[in-house]
């Protein structure tokens, strides 16, 4: 479905279902409401299933086919079962339709296929993904030079090497651990850079824009892919793809029983650092109002912000190409005020992050302590990223509007194919 169709489809369909659902309230009341109700709810589930992997996606789809079955359920047990079969109807085509107008996708400038490429696989990352999914076999195929690594080989050194004998174009199947290692030397010899998504989580796939589901296929950025350049972050002289975490998560992290105790570590690790009795490592920064800041929970600071919120993307990046980094700081409920967890978005250049003892830290999912002060920056434009054609080539949220208003008037430009809009 192209995106003008999708919009028109978007509009048409939420118009009938808008107009059909007030006429539904006043004469069967509640049970539209709780009809749309479940359809909300069933549709920010069924999100959260396309953008994440393992235990959220099950349960992100379990729960979406529970509601949209318990809005059927209301449906047919009142006398305007028609009208609001109409109505559940027409807000999924509004839905399918906006989803196709807001599709993120990019034709990346084509670039000439490396001659020596080079792929690192690590076999043991997504539970053996790259193994089971035939990726060094296919590889070769393509005339990548393709190096598995074995349990004690030093993935820098076997890089450089790779580099030194003349390679061309770099490319890191493995964890988002792994991709920055690669990217960064990829970018120190600006060197085209493949991500080939076979870790757990991907998340640097997903905001480039590489599909997730087809590790083989993004293998075809080295074949017939386009190219784009993107940041890095760095701290204190080691680069980034995606985040670092700083705070209680950070601690949680860094000791020995969170691998096989997440979610209880995590909590204990909270009460002994927040609690009456806690001592949380204070971390001092300042805003870019030149404001002295204290942070105990956590700090994350991430290469490109990410957009947060109950919003469609949230935790996504939609650009990875606006030279700042994004800080979040949150901070905790004040005891007996019956306040929540709040936190704020900053977008800064750089930022100097100070303690009074080594600060754990995770980056990108890897754990290690840092000695005071953590200096971060933005490296603007410092990865040149292939990327397959077949694969989106934009962030999932690269398109989609921050709010009701602005979406509106994109589908109504979409609609209108009005010049400039895709």
């Amino acid at each position: 479905m192209n995106p003008r169709l999708g919009a028109i489809l978007a509009l048409l369909g939420g118009a009938v279902a808008l107009a059909l659902a007030l006429e539904v309230f006043v004469v069967d009341f509640p049970g539209g409401l709780i009809v749309l109700a479940c359809v909300f709810v069933a549709l920010f589930a069924a999100w959260l299933a396309l953008l994440r992997r393992g235990l959220v996606r099950l349960l992100g789809a379990c729960v979406a086919a529970l509601l949209v079955g318990a809005a059927i359920g209301v449906i047919f047990a009142g006398e305007n079962a028609v009208t609001l079969t109409i109505v559940l109807v027409s807000f999924l085509v509004a839905v399918s339709g906006a989803r196709a107008a807001f599709r993120a996708e990019r034709e990346l400038p084509p670039a000439p296929a490396p001659r020596r490429p080079v792929l690192f696989v690590n076999p043991r990352s997504g539970e053996g993904v790259a193994v089971r999914e035939g990726l060094p076999e296919a590889a070769r195929g393509r005339g990548l030079e393709t190096v598995v690594l074995e349990p004690g080989d030093d993935l820098e050194v076997l890089v450089r090497e790779a580099v030194g004998r003349g390679a061309d174009g770099l490319a890191m199947a493995g964890g988002d651990g792994s991709q920055a290692l690669v990217a960064a030397i990829a970018a120190e010899h600006d060197l085209p850079y493949a991500c080939i998504p076979s870790g757990t989580r991907n998340h640097f796939a997903l905001d480039l824009g590489v599909d997730r589901e087809d590790p083989i296929g993004a293998l075809d950025a080295f074949v017939d892919g386009g190219e784009r350049y993107v940041d890095l972050g760095e701290v204190n002289g080691r680069v980034f793809v995606n985040n670092v975490s700083l705070g209680v998560y950070a601690t949680a992290v860094s000791q020995e029983r969170y691998r096989g105790a997440k979610l209880r570590t995590l909590l204990e690790t909270m009460t002994e650092t927040l609690g009456p009795d806690g001592e949380a490592l204070q971390l001092r920064w300042t805003d870019p109002e030149g404001r002295s800041q204290v942070s105990t929970v956590l700090v994350l600071v991430s290469n490109n912000p990410y957009r947060l919120g109950p919003t469609l993307g949230s935790g996504t990046r939609p650009r990875l190409d606006t030279g700042m980094l994004g800080v979040v700081d949150f901070h905790p409920p004040t005891p007996g005020t019956g306040e929540q967890m709040r936190w704020r978005e900053l977008r800064v250049p750089a930022l100097q992050i100070d303690a009074d003892e080594p600060v754990p830290i995770g980056i990108d999912g890897e754990s290690l302590t840092l000695e005071p002060p953590l200096r971060f920056r933005i490296i603007e434009r410092a990865l040149r990223v292939r990327i397959a054609h077949s694969h989106p080539g934009a962030s999932p949220s690269a398109d989609i509007p921050h709010n009701a208003p602005d979406a509106l008037r994109q589908l109504l430009r979409t609609a209108a194919d009005a010049p400039g809009v895709h």
